[in-house]
């Protein structure tokens, strides 16, 4: 059976946008550095993946074809950590692809600006 090992960020600046990821999602480097094109991140628990990131030369897109929900149990804790967020040099996207009457997420771009969605897992 496959399993999802990581999901690859591509980045103009792996550095910068593991110490993002890291703040972000509790994650450390998996081979303990932060040095080279390809960074694999990994929960500081152990369980489940996190995000690898991998030097690009292309800016993030406006409209990804694939993003990361990064889930809120409520609106009670969904609030309080797009401020955490935010904190950490994430930025809100005025996202123009709401769904009528449906604004469970948020969407929020990282500091290389791509985007990733925070939702109240609450209101699914």
């Amino acid at each position: 059976m496959l399993t999802v090992g990581s999901v690859v960020v591509n980045t103009l600046h792996v550095r910068r946008a593991a110490a993002f990821w890291m703040q972000t999602l509790d994650c450390v480097p998996r081979d303990g550095a932060l040095e080279g094109d390809f960074v694999v991140l990994v929960p500081r628990s152990r369980v489940g993946a996190g995000p690898s990131l991998n030097l690009s030369e292309s800016p993030a897109p406006e409209y990804p074809d694939v993003h990361l929900d990064l889930y809120a149990a409520n609106r009670a804790e969904q609030e309080p950590e797009v401020a955490r967020l935010l904190s950490l040099r994430a930025r809100r996207v005025d996202w123009d692809r709401y769904p009528a009457g449906h604004h469970d997420f948020v969407v929020l771009a990282d500091t290389e600006g791509n985007r990733f969605w925070v939702i109240d897992k609450a209101r699914e």
